[in-house]
C-alpha cells in the first residue's frame, strides 16, 4: 500500500474530473455558431481526402477523429506535423481538406506548414481554444473548443481541453454521415470484420447447407425411408417437395416423437401424410440475421432456403448461423 494513498480523495478526484469534463463538453453546444455548419459543407464539399494533423495529445485526438470520419464515410487519414515539413507535405493536395488541432492554436509545427497548405489551395479547418489565435484566423472555418478549466489538479495537463477537442470532431463526423445519408449498409461495408458487419454483409446462400447436405424426399418416400434421409443429412429434419422441387412440407425429430405417441404404422406410411405442411422457409438472398428472427420468432432450429420460385435450394440450422458468428 502506498502510503500517500487515499481511498476517499481518488473517488472524489474521480468525481471532480469526470463532472469538469462533462461541464467543458455541455459548454460547446452553446458556443457553436455557423462556423460549424461550414466546417460539415467543407468535408461534404472535398473531393479529394481529409487530412488530419496535430501534436501531442492533440495528435492522439486528431488520429481518432481521422479513424472516425474514414469509419463513416468520409476517406481520412493523419498527418503528423513534424513529419509533413520533413516530406509528408507531399501527401495533401489542393483537393484535400486540412482539419487542424492545437489546444493553443499556436503550436509551431502546425502553423509552420499551414502556409503551404493554403498556397497548394487546400481548405483549412482548425479546433481549437483560442479563436484569436494565429491557426483561428487563418482558417476558412474554426471551432471553438476552450474549456474553462483543465481537470488535472494542477490545471497543467490536457484533459477537458482534449476531450472537449474529441466531441467536436465527433460532432463533425456525426454531421457529415448524416448529411451524406450513411447508413447501416454503409458502416457494414467499412467494418466487414465486426458483429455489425457480419450482420449486415452476410446472406442465408453464405451460411446454408445445400447440394447433397440438403436433406430431401418426395411425399410418396415411405417414412422409414425418410428417418434414414434424416439421420444420414444430420440436420434433425428432411424437407419434402413435390416433382418440380418446390418445398412442400417438413418432417422434424418432434413430428417422429408425436407421431410414435399414436398408433400408425410409421415403418411404411408416406411422409406426405403425417408431413407439417406450410414449413418455414426463407429465400436464399435474405440476409442472414433475418433467418435469425424467423427462427426465433417460431422457436426452431432448423429453416428451408427457397429461390425466388419457391423450390429448394438449400437448408439452415441455427448451428450454421453460429459458425458463421451471425448471432
Amino acid at each position: 500500500m502506498i502510503a500517500n494513498f487515499d481511498a476517499n480523495r481518488a473517488l472524489a478526484l474521480a468525481r471532480h474530473t469526470l463532472q469538469i469534463e462533462a461541464d467543458a463538453v455541455s459548454a460547446l453546444a452553446g458556443r457553436l455558431t455557423p462556423a460549424f455548419a461550414k466546417a460539415v459543407e467543407i468535408i461534404l464539399g472535398c473531393t479529394g481526402r481529409v487530412v488530419v494533423s496535430g501534436i501531442g495529445k492533440s495528435g492522439h485526438i486528431g488520429r481518432k477523429v481521422a479513424a472516425t470520419l474514414a469509419s463513416t464515410g468520409t476517406p481520412s487519414f493523419f498527418v503528423h506535423p513534424a513529419e509533413a515539413s520533413h516530406g509528408d507535405l507531399g501527401m495533401i493536395t489542393r483537393d484535400d481538406v486540412l482539419i487542424a488541432f492545437s489546444n493553443s492554436g499556436e503550436t509551431a509545427e502546425l502553423l509552420s506548414i499551414i502556409p503551404i497548405v493554403k498556397r497548394i489551395g487546400a481548405s483549412l479547418i482548425s479546433i481549437t481554444g483560442n479563436p484569436e489565435s494565429n491557426l483561428a484566423k487563418l482558417s476558412d472555418a474554426h471551432l471553438d473548443g476552450a474549456v474553462a478549466q483543465e481537470a488535472c489538479p494542477l490545471n497543467l495537463a490536457p484533459t477537458a481541453s482534449t476531450t472537449a477537442a474529441l466531441a467536436l470532431g465527433d460532432a463533425l463526423a456525426v454531421a457529415v454521415l448524416d448529411a451524406r445519408g450513411f447508413g447501416e449498409e454503409d458502416f457494414a461495408r467499412s467494418h466487414p470484420g465486426g458483429a455489425l458487419g457480419r450482420k449486415l454483409l452476410t446472406h442465408v446462400r453464405d451460411v446454408m447447407r445445400s447440394g447433397n447436405a440438403v436433406p430431401e424426399v418426395r411425399e410418396t418416400t415411405p417414412l422409414a425411408q425418410a428417418l434414414m434421409e434424416i439421420t444420414r443429412k444430420g440436420m434433425a429434419m428432411t424437407a419434402v417437395v413435390d416433382p418440380e422441387g418446390r418445398a412442400v412440407g417438413v418432417f422434424t425429430d418432434g413430428d417422429l416423437r408425436r407421431l410414435l405417441e399414436t398408433s400408425t404404422d410409421w415403418k411404411t406410411v408416406p411422409i406426405g401424410e403425417v408431413m407439417h405442411r406450410n414449413p418455414r422457409m426463407v429465400n436464399q438472398d435474405q440476409l442472414a440475421v433475418e433467418a435469425v428472427q424467423v427462427m426465433e420468432a417460431n422457436r426452431i432450429n432448423q429453416l428451408l432456403v427457397v429461390d425466388n420460385d419457391g423450390r429448394l435450394v438449400g437448408a439452415l440450422h441455427i448451428h450454421d448461423l453460429t459458425r458463421a458468428k451471425v448471432i
